[in-house]
């Protein structure tokens, strides 16, 4: 059983001067510097600790500043006035300066064993070993041994400006391998969520999931149902807009991961070079573009592309077996789509309400006769349904790289030109339902005298 049982590893820690290492203060954010700062000058331990560390030990320049301490979180309280305390499942402390939010945690001890007596308000497991509660305190020590990549357990103290090195993380990231500390059964037993943060670091930072952290976790990816659908959306958002989207992709093909986050796409991209697979990886693509020259990007549109042809399959089935109008069938499949793909990811409505519009603009952006093209012009979405039509003609080509083409150069060219293009849209539709009407009947053959 994995349930209750304690993650303890010996760990031998390695102390990295100042003159040792590349970390200086002019490189860490100063609102986390007066956070280290108070928490020091009141007599408590204070460490930048995890992936900032790792990131500034590799010349990049980290998002967030996380920092660890032997103050609980009420004392943390107590010494920022701007401070919130926040989590059932890990007790965390944000103390916010504007947009920036510095999270301070309390150094993690070892969860008590199934036979010792603990508090279940402060530490509990599920009976396949995930950490249900986790507001054990402890050391440093016990703290490092609770980390999860070796390469996250390093600590920058403000004390004397010295990294501790608890597993073995500065070797590790020399390696470029990306290992985990202790028994990997055991530790993605806890937090299912490391078989993800595992595939995403090793895209953002180009390294390999070593043989013993990576050939397992096909075996465990299923362990990824247990984990709240509220937090797997946190999680998706971290692996498709890094900047390394498509490269985190490939890696959660290769372990198995991908198919238990989208379910209803995966049956889909099983033959390589199909229509799906190359729009969703052109789709991942063009966001890791957006991302690295700082465009903005938002989650609908990736939600949308990742899901669109399970719409368009459940589509056709349902006019297939209910004899629905195409319309009917469309916005039934877009209910059952989305609902299915929310017991796996929960998409918060002001996403699930834009994607619905990207969806239903492929629909209306081929209806282009009198007012309708200029309407579409006004929709508050139609940049992201043009932008979605774009992709998909880039994909299938035929009639919808004709309609793209259209779109692109209505929005380009002035008033009397569009009058142009509507007359002569107008124009053809006519001649061709003329056509239709006047389809001679086919002649009878003469019988035989």
């Amino acid at each position: 059983m994995f349930g209750g049982q304690p993650t303890q590893v010996k760990l031998t820690p390695a102390i990295v001067p100042r003159a040792e290492h590349g970390i200086s203060r002019k490189d860490i954010s100063e609102n986390a510097l007066k956070v280290l700062y108070r928490l020091h000058n009141a007599g408590f331990q204070a460490h930048l600790v995890g992936g900032c560390v790792r990131d500034l030990l590799l010349g990049l320049h980290p998002k967030d500043f996380d920092v660890a301490t032997d103050a609980e979180p009420e004392q943390i309280k107590a010494l920022f006035r701007n401070c919130r305390l926040i989590g059932r499942r890990f007790r965390l402390a944000h103390v916010v300066f504007g947009r920036e939010v510095i999270e301070v945690a309390t150094f993690r001890g070892h969860h008590q064993s199934q036979t010792d007596e603990v508090d279940d308000k402060l530490s509990k497991h599920s009976d396949e070993g995930l950490i249900l509660r986790d507001n054990v305190f402890g050391s440093i020590e016990e703290d490092a041994q609770r980390r999860d990549f070796t390469c996250n357990a390093m600590y920058y103290s403000i004390a004397d400006f010295s990294v501790t090195d608890f597993a073995g993380g500065m070797q590790a990231l020399k390696e470029r391998k990306i290992r985990l500390i202790g028994d990997p059964e055991t530790r993605y037993r806890e937090d299912p969520v490391r078989m993800l943060r595992a595939a995403r670091f090793a895209a953002k930072l180009d390294m390999q999931i070593a043989p013993e952290a990576g050939n397992i976790i096909p075996e465990l990816a299923p362990l990824l149902a247990n984990i709240p659908p509220a937090r797997l959306f946190e999680e998706v958002l971290k692996l498709f807009l890094s900047g390394k989207g498509l490269e985190t992709y490939h890696l959660l093909q290769r372990y198995g991961l991908f198919g238990q986050l989208f379910p209803q796409l995966q049956p889909m991209l099983k033959v390589s070079g199909s229509k799906e697979c190359q729009f969703v990886e052109q789709v991942l693509i063009n966001t890791d573009e957006r991302v690295n020259n700082d465009q903005r990007v938002t989650p609908a549109f990736i939600y949308a592309a990742l899901l669109w042809y399970p719409v368009e399959q459940r589509s056709q089935q349902l006019q297939a077996e209910s004899g629905l109008s195409g319309q009917d069938a469309f916005n039934m499949a877009m209910n059952d789509v989305l609902h299915k793909q929310l017991q796996r990811i929960m998409i918060p409505k002001r996403f699930t309400l834009p994607i619905r519009d990207i969806w239903m603009l492929q629909h209306r952006l081929s209806r282009r006769f009198g007012r309708r093209a200029y309407q579409m012009l006004e929709h508050p979405k139609f940049r992201a349904g043009y932008d979605f039509l774009l992709l998909r003609a880039g994909i299938e080509g035929g009639e919808l790289e004709s309609l793209a083409n259209w779109w692109t150069e209505f929005q380009d060219v002035d008033a009397e030109q569009r009058k142009g293009m509507l007359d002569k849209l107008q124009h053809a539709d006519g001649a061709n339902r003329s056509k239709r009407r006047r389809r001679p009947k086919a002649r009878k053959k003469p019988q035989p005298q």
